[in-house]
């Protein structure tokens, strides 16, 4: 195996579709053992990349690797290092689970000696009670823990979960994301697309945001929160009456009697802005303040809500 530090390394991918342009030039490393979150509005080129990574769609221009094997010179060696768990529910309904994850490790070379390590995802992902049943018998929550398990049955040392918890629920998200939380543990790498984004700001080190086929942002999680100017005041208040003029435009939110503004962080000081509001005739009722999150941070670059 080459040796590098990158788990995936992606140089000048280009792809277009007829007159779109889904990636444009992106470039960008995962490093290994890391926790990576992908994220971007619909239609930014993040299926698109995972895509061409997984060596399912084929570039225009630009190099994918995978622990140092170009995807393309050395397709089978990059393609046995990584696991994909894909949006789409993609299953054989006529096998019962057991039997498609020992299939699905057949299609890697993986014969008995991984029998242990499917048992242990069964258990992992509690799957181990419908081990018999067969995928057609399953909700769509356990076909979506035998996806998982599918992609992992090789023991690839990248994984990537495309929108894990899209549609499932609250049991089934904590399900995966402590198993995720293990994987990385252990050493795996793990890179991870939602449009759930506190899940990505609770998980991930470092994150990269797609737009319109360009990188906006790569940093570490802690630093893009940090580098946001703004803070948000929240004024639940008494009154009917206009805000001043200079507070107008910091509104983002209004709803029940109350507000949310969107205030610079060094430009616009809570008690400053407290008094304006009072002047203006208004009783302040309640008071909150938060940090942004990293919905705000999305909505700042992209200009649109995840």
């Amino acid at each position: 195996m080459p040796v590098t530090s990158d788990a995936i390394s992606i140089e000048g991918v280009r792809k277009t579709y007829g007159t779109l342009k889904a990636l444009d030039g992106v470039e960008f490393s995962i490093r290994r053992g890391e926790f990576f979150g992908l994220l971007g509005p619909n239609g930014a080129g993040k299926s698109t990349l995972i895509g061409i990574i997984a060596g399912l769609v084929r570039m225009d221009a630009g190099r994918v690797a995978v622990l140092g094997h170009d995807n393309r010179r050395e397709y089978r060696a990059a393609r046995r290092a990584l696991g994909v768990v894909p949006q789409e529910l993609v299953f054989d309904p006529f096998f019962s689970v057991r039997e498609c994850l020992r299939i699905q490790a057949g299609y890697y070379g993986c014969g008995r000696e991984y029998w242990p390590w499917i048992e242990r995802l069964l258990d992992e992902l509690d799957l181990a009670s419908k081990a018999g049943a067969t995928i057609r018998q399953l909700s769509g929550g356990m076909k979506r823990r035998v996806l998982i398990a599918q992609a992992l049955v090789h023991k690839p040392p990248v994984v990537i979960l495309d929108e894990p918890t899209a549609g499932v629920d609250v049991e089934l998200r904590r399900t995966l994301w402590r198993f995720a939380r293990k994987l990385h543990a252990e050493g795996t790498t793990v890179v991870l697309t939602t449009h759930y984004l506190e899940e990505a700001e609770e998980l991930c080190q470092r994150i990269a945001i797609l737009d319109r086929g360009r990188l906006k942002a790569l940093e570490g999680t802690g630093q893009i929160l940090a580098r946001h100017p703004f803070r948000f005041l929240r004024l639940t208040l008494d009154g009917d009456f206009r805000l001043p003029p200079g507070l107008e435009p910091c509104v983002v939110s209004r709803l029940n009697g109350s507000l949310e503004l969107k205030l610079k962080r060094e430009e616009q000081p809570i008690g400053e802005v407290l008094e304006s509001v009072r002047g203006a005739g208004f009783r302040i009722v309640d008071v909150r303040t938060r940090e942004p999150t990293l919905e705000d941070v999305f909505l700042e670059l992209t200009g649109e809500r995840a």
